[in-house]
């Protein structure tokens, strides 16, 4: 029999926001990853980021209904043998949920259809094993594993905790309690996802502008002097002298280069990113992009720290 976890042990929310806020270049690497990588492979998978998405939230259904009646289901369990059977999809709460117009929702709905991706009964959906395996979870959740580790790894030199998980133990305790450990993901990823799309209208502009972020946050010559977020986002500014080329983008990203060519300029004009004279793309946010820029990440932070209170609470009670 398990020891009944301790209340104690319990970090609030509040001192895991204020940690990730000080540490934020810590953390940064790990979650810029995450969210670049998330949206590459969104887009491998049926050349729209919007269908995947759909995709996803049709998926997320199984989910709320695990946690609205109490279920707990592990990682192979949900992906064993099984398609997911909706009852009635309502174009209208997808269109407000994820921030796309209805009339694109039933458009790729259709397309999704035609494809062989989801099937449809009447006004029932069904999502194919074939389709639910393809879209498992396996690399995003080592992905998030690696920001929960690091997340860990500051916790125990403030001496907030006793111990470190390393990230197969992070993988190993959401896959054991995988429908809450996901949707709450999830949650937080529909959250994320909409702001960014309200701002630029266009996941494939985010995950252009997320390459181009990446390649600074990597540079080996850019070291944060500082730790928190504040002084983080100031000098990661034009950090990267260098930059990198649209054809380089659309090699990471599979964007036709003529496609990722038309969204780089947007995203100059905008002032999100800055051009030299030799083609070369950098991360440079300036005047409004800035401001607007620094509102998203603290919103984003606020979520992720949300997030993280929920998720590296209940992995330590399950590793304990």
């Amino acid at each position: 029999m398990r020891t009944l976890p301790s209340i104690s042990a319990h970090i609030d929310e509040k001192i895991i926001n204020k940690v990730i806020q000080n540490n934020f270049a810590s953390l940064a690497p790990a979650y810029f990853t995450l969210t670049s990588n998330w949206f590459v492979r969104a887009y491998d998978h049926y050349k729209d980021i919007d269908k995947f998405v759909i995709i996803i939230y049709l998926i997320n259904q199984d989910l709320i209904y695990f946690r609205q009646n109490g279920i707990k289901i592990d990682y192979n369990s949900f992906y064993k043998d099984k398609s997911i059977e909706i009852n009635k999809i309502n174009i209208s709460d997808i269109s407000k949920d994820l921030g796309v117009p209805k009339e694109s929702i039933r458009r790729k709905v259709l397309e999704l259809e035609k494809g062989g991706i989801i099937k449809r009964t009447g006004k029932k959906i069904f999502i194919v094993r074939d389709t639910l395996y393809s879209v498992r979870a396996t690399n995003t959740l080592t992905e998030i594993a690696t920001i929960l580790h690091e997340f860990n790894k500051i916790l125990k030199k403030e001496k907030l905790v006793a111990e470190v998980y390393s990230i197969e133990e992070m993988v190993s305790g959401m896959k054991e309690n995988f429908s809450y450990c996901w949707y709450q993901f999830n949650k937080f990823w529909f959250i994320y996802i909409k702001r960014w799309r309200e701002e630029l209208k266009d996941l494939e502009v985010f995950a252009i502008g997320m390459v181009v972020l990446i390649n600074s946050i990597k540079n080996p010559k850019f070291t944060p002097k500082k730790q928190n977020l504040n002084s983080y986002r100031k000098e990661i500014q034009g950090s990267d002298k260098r930059g990198v080329n649209a054809m380089s983008i659309s090699e990471i990203t599979g964007i036709p280069r003529p496609t990722v060519v038309r969204k780089i300029k947007y995203l100059v004009d905008k002032k999100f990113l800055h051009i030299n004279d030799k083609k070369l793309i950098t991360y440079n946010a300036k005047d409004s992009a800035f401001v607007t820029t620094k509102g998203m990440v603290n919103k984003n932070v606020l979520s992720l720290s949300h997030f993280i209170y929920k998720v590296f609470n209940q992995i330590r009670i399950i590793n304990n």
